[in-house]
This record gives C-alpha cells, structure tokens and sequence, in this order.
C-alpha cells in the first residue's frame, strides 16, 4: 500500500487520505466458485488480492491526488492500511493515542448499538487530534447526523464489509462479515473492522467538564 500522505489539510482544501479520486476506479473482476465449497475467488486472482488470513480483496486502482476527490467514496487500500496501521484516516499519520487508548472520531450511532460504545463494530480509521477539529469543523456529514468522539483502550481486528455471495456466485446482502464466520470464504472485503473495547467517551473539543465517561471495566 501507498505510503505518501495525501490529505490537503487547509480550510479549503480538504481530502482525506482515505477519500477516493476520480482518477482512481473500483474494479470488478470475475468472480468464480472454488473447488469443494472453499469459497470464491477471482477468475485471474493474484497473489496480492487476498490478505495474510486468506480474505479476498476488492481491487481499486491506486492515483491519489489525480482528478476531483470523491468525499463519499472509500478508497479499499488506504482504508484497509489505516485501520490496520491504526494511521489516522484524515492525514495517515498516526492516530491520537493517550492513556485512555487510541482517538476514533465516528458518525452518532447511539440509538443503534446496544451499551454503546462498548463493543461497537466500526469501519472508519481512527483520527489524530488536529485532524479530529478540523472535521468537526467541515464536514457536513457529521454535522449533519452527529458524530462521537471515542477513545478505546482495545480496539482488535474483527472483520470485513463487502457483499457476500451464495452458489454461483450471487450476491446476497452487503455487510459485516467477521473472520469467524465460515461466510468469509465467500465475502470480498471492501473495509477492514475493528471492535472497540474499555471505551472512555469525549466532547468534541475535549473530555466532559464533569469527567470522561468510563464505559467498561
């Protein structure tokens, strides 16, 4: 993967490393079944399309920085760098990290997630702290729908999101998939998932005046 930062961290001009770019394209190779029910594969699959676990990988072409950035599309490759890197999702230096665990900066999913945020299952890269009052202040999304700003003492690899596939291969459904579940055999990833785990819950410009909320032991 890439290693080169490219997010434009001024005012006006703000890109994500882990933004796409129109002159970077999501590819569709052809998927076909394995032999015995292992799974599926690409019909011209290459070493670098699976990762060390054996998940296979969506392919993107890699041209960061060429054409218009696109906000709402995730580029596989440098999300999958990030989240493994723990690299902020912004800049791709490293992510914020005290005695409180590593800085995640998430969209509002509180009505949806049960004891949130502890265990929570999230696909967006953590953040530094420059970067996190730089996207409170410019993103529409998150100020739109609301976001949380989330430390995790732990915060391990659980799976993928993508779609996954039946006999044929079909598409089924599009979503989290963890490498546990014998459904990865059929699941080409397109993000790599992290739970976090002992959560201490801030404000957007820094820890509740009445004290950090502890979640967990």
């Amino acid at each position: 993967m890439p290693s080169t930062r490219t997010a434009l961290t001024t005012e006006k001009n703000k890109v994500p490393y882990i933004a796409m770019w129109s002159g970077e394209t999501a590819e569709d190779p052809r998927l076909v079944e394995l032999p015995g029910g292992a799974g599926i594969a690409y019909a011209d699959e290459i070493l670098g399309d699976r990762d060390s676990r054996g998940v296979l990988w969506d392919r993107a072409t890699v041209n960061p920085g060429q054409g218009t950035p696109r906000f709402a599309q995730i580029h596989v490759h440098r999300q999958r760098r990030a989240m493994r890197k723990l690299l902020c999702q912004v800049c791709a230096g490293p992510a914020d990290q005290d005695d409180h665990g590593v800085l995640w900066l998430i969209p509002d999913r509180t009505r949806h997630w049960p004891d949130w945020p502890e265990g929570m299952l999230v696909a967006e890269p953590p953040i530094c702290r420059p970067c996190l009052s730089l996207s409170v202040r410019v993103c529409p999304a998150l100020r739109a729908e609301g976001h949380l700003v989330i430390r995790a003492r732990e915060h391990p690899t659980y799976g993928v999101e993508g779609f996954r596939y039946r006999t044929g291969p079909t598409p089924v459904d599009h979503g989290t998939t963890s490498f546990t579940d014998p459904a990865i055999r059929r699941t080409p990833a397109s993000k790599l998932v992290r739970t976090l785990r002992h959560c201490t819950v801030e404000e957007p410009r820094g820890p509740y005046s009445a004290g950090a909320r502890d979640i967990g032991p």
